[in-house]
């Protein structure tokens, strides 16, 4: 566990206080895009992934916070007291070296997701105990993705 803390990108989250101040969408803005990523989201009958893309400054970074911000104020179920609907973030930039390439991403992302789902730490430890390789920044995304990512979101 320490050593995926030591590995993971601080500063990355979408509320980190390296980011600041935080971009985020106006109030009645955006709604349009907003309602789609939302219903896309709230939808349980399929795993979603949203690839936002465009040109520098036309918004990404505003419409990822606001939509992030919702997630983590979301919970899981009624029930739930500790997990919220967002499993982790990861904000690139250009002006910071751990957050301009996809080395640590996984990493960074599987400490967020077992942070915030404490039930399936235990296996992200296990995984990295089994094969530690899986940190380093030279080891295949495609695997890292499915032991660090994909496993542990299985077992959610």
């Amino acid at each position: 566990w320490q050593t995926l803390s030591r590995v993971a990108v601080k500063g990355a989250e979408f509320d980190s206080r390296e980011r600041q101040p935080h971009s985020k969408c106006l109030k009645g803005t955006r709604l349009v895009l907003l309602n789609h990523m939302y219903g896309l989201l709230d939808s349980r009958e399929k795993s979603r992934f949203i690839w936002l893309h465009g040109t520098a400054g036309i918004g990404k970074s505003a419409v990822a916070f606001t939509v992030a911000e919702r997630m983590r104020n979301l919970k899981i179920t009624k029930q739930t007291t500790v997990e919220r609907r967002l499993a982790g973030s990861l904000f690139f930039s250009r002006e910071h070296t751990q957050r301009c390439t996809t080395d640590h991403f996984f990493a960074t992302l599987a400490y967020q997701l077992a942070v915030n789902f404490p039930s399936i730490q235990e296996e992200v430890e296990i995984v990295i105990h089994r094969n530690p390789s899986l940190l380093h920044p030279d080891k295949s995304l495609h695997d890292q993705m499915k032991a660090l990512f994909l496993q542990p979101l299985q077992t959610l």
